[in-house]
């Protein structure tokens, strides 16, 4: 299939500006040119173009937020200058399998200032002597040369680096945490505490006043009914005691009465 086809195949009737990752990887080029490709995709940071027998990049637009470029498996000689024209913000390059043979080729790439990544394996030029050294002194901005840098060390898969961007992240959040509350915030929790504090002790020396009229009247209360029950008893007391005295006067009334009516007989 011819790139062009593809790039609207592509597109899944998208707009060109709508996308951010593109790839036509096997597809046939026309005379080793990109075609299809135009400045409309100024959202495209992915672009992959591996084993499409280009050999000229000088079709290729405008791509300011591309971050990624793919170019194996084709027949790139030269003209790596047009990379730092048209996609100056490249931090991955894959140029292997291309027909780049000398030092003189790559030096175009000191421009690309945040490219940090770059693969040139099974090119020509890997077989120069000390062809590793000469690439990072060449392209002092590069991490990694064919998958590692300068100790060795393999570069990390795509996905580990925004699992450790997301790891940062998610770093920064339990830092903020860890942190606590802005200045200022415990004072204010403090001082609602005591206000709530406060509240309840007045609310706890109103109900303690309550309590105390509550029960003075209650006891009050009980000495009123104290004294009326002592002076109903006092009542009762007296009547009793006159109730006797009178018993006792009827009685001597009527002893008397006796009296007088034996005196009458004699």
């Amino acid at each position: 299939m011819e790139m062009k086809k593809r790039i609207n195949l592509e597109l899944r009737n998208k707009a060109p500006e709508e996308v951010t990752e593109l790839v036509l990887d096997n597809c046939r080029c026309v005379n080793g040119e990109i075609e299809g490709l135009n400045d409309t995709f100024k959202e495209l940071e992915s672009l992959s173009m591996a084993d499409v027998e280009l050999s000229s990049l000088a079709r290729l637009p405008s791509l300011n937020k591309l971050r990624k470029l793919e170019l194996s498996n084709n027949s790139i000689s030269g003209g790596l200058e047009v990379l730092a024209e048209k996609c100056p913000n490249l931090t991955y390059l894959n140029l292997s399998g291309n027909k780049i043979k000398d030092l003189s080729t790559v030096e175009a790439l000191q421009n690309l200032k945040n490219l940090k990544s770059l693969d040139l394996f099974n090119c020509e030029i890997t077989n120069l002597e000390d062809y590793r050294e000469s690439i990072f002194e060449l392209l002092q901005q590069i991490t990694y040369l064919d998958g590692f840098d300068q100790e060795d060390n393999e570069a990390p898969e795509a996905s580990e680096e925004e699992d450790d961007e997301d790891g940062d992240e998610d770093d920064e959040d339990e830092e903020e945490d860890e942190a606590g509350p802005p200045e200022g915030y415990e004072e204010e929790e403090e001082e609602d505490e005591e206000d709530e504090d406060d509240d309840d002790d007045e609310a706890g020396s109103e109900l303690g006043e309550g309590e105390e009229e509550v029960g003075l009247s209650y006891l009050m209360k009980e000495e009123i009914q104290d004294e009326e029950d002592d002076d109903d008893y006092v009542e009762e007391g007296e009547e009793e005691e006159e109730e006797e005295e009178e018993g006792l006067r009827g009685e001597k009334r009527k002893r008397d009465a006796e009296d007088d009516g034996e005196e009458e007989d004699d």
